[in-house]
């Protein structure tokens, strides 16, 4: 049973290992901002882990980057620009909403608005036709004909 919860532990911890001891800094308020923003930063080879979670080998170039830039000095945002600068805007994990991605932040809620309303719109014409439950004199012979046979 120890061996089960000790496996257990060490697959939940895993995660944990991405930073390796010889990454961390001495200083822990600049380790403590460095793991910040690498909390914030996307691996762009896993794409859905930061690249603090990251054990790919360019997760660990990026956060030695960001380390070796607040050491030299430069705050958070600077080092986060830095890093952008070089590898776009898709290693953030939240990108800003601003110009070009405002319109994807807003295309998603929109076009379900746009679709409520065709669907809204569609049901309430439908609902407001009469139903044709009468029937004219050809239609009634015919019927009775085919009741017969």
């Amino acid at each position: 049973m120890k061996r089960i919860l000790l496996i257990l532990c060490l697959i939940l911890a895993a995660p944990a290992w991405a930073v390796q001891p010889d990454e961390v800094l001495d200083d822990p308020v600049l380790e403590s901002r460095a793991r910040e923003i690498s909390a914030g930063l996307r691996c762009p080879v896993c794409q859905s882990e930061s690249i603090d979670e990251s054990n790919a080998t360019l997760s660990r170039d990026l956060r030695l980057l960001v380390r070796e830039r607040l050491v030299a000095g430069d705050t958070d945002q600077e080092a986060i620009d830095y890093i952008v600068a070089r590898y776009g805007e898709f290693v953030l994990l939240r990108p800003d909403v601003r110009g070009a991605n405002l319109v994807l932040w807003l295309a998603a809620p929109g076009l379900l608005l746009v679709g409520l309303v065709i669907g809204w719109s569609t049901i309430r014409r439908r609902s407001a036709k009469p139903p044709s439950d009468t029937l004219d004199a050809a239609e009634k012979a015919r019927l009775d004909e085919i009741l017969r046979s």
